[in-house]
């Protein structure tokens, strides 16, 4: 079986999920630092250590579902992905993620300096769940 990654780029992190082998589910395992010089170099080495055959990365959305600046930026580091890693790379509605885990971790009653720490990793789950569900369910059609 494969690992898929799931990636929600932000402009100062990328939170970084994958799935387990079966793809059933998604678990939250980094977030990287966008201005760190290093940080592909990173998300190269997780794609190794989990022997990631595929990623999936947020597309921001405006709410009427067209596509803005940063669902262009995001389509343009989709493209750039693929042909560093030369695996496919699929892009994926992720409106309201962020909004949702935020909505999550605040009934959890978290911090917000805890909520922090977690949210983009958690968007990325988040983001890589909903892409496995709709795998599955297109699979069971």
């Amino acid at each position: 079986m494969t690992r898929i990654m799931g990636l929600d780029l932000g402009e100062k992190r990328v939170g970084v999920a994958v799935s387990d082998p079966m793809g059933w589910t998604a678990q939250g395992v980094d977030v990287l630092r966008r201005d760190h010089p290093d940080w592909l170099d990173r998300l190269a080495r997780l794609i190794e250590d989990y022997e990631v055959e595929a990623l999936v990365v947020g597309l921001p959305r405006n709410m009427d579902g067209s596509i803005g600046a940063k669902g262009e930026a995001c389509r343009q580091l989709g493209r750039e992905l693929e042909e560093r890693f030369q695996i496919p790379v699929e892009l994926w509605d992720e409106r309201l993620s962020t909004v949702a885990v935020e909505r999550t971790l605040i009934d959890a009653d978290l911090s917000r300096r805890k909520r922090r720490k977690v949210v983009d990793r958690m968007a990325a789950s988040w983001i890589l769940q909903g892409y496995l569900e709709a795998r599955r369910r297109n699979r069971d059609e």
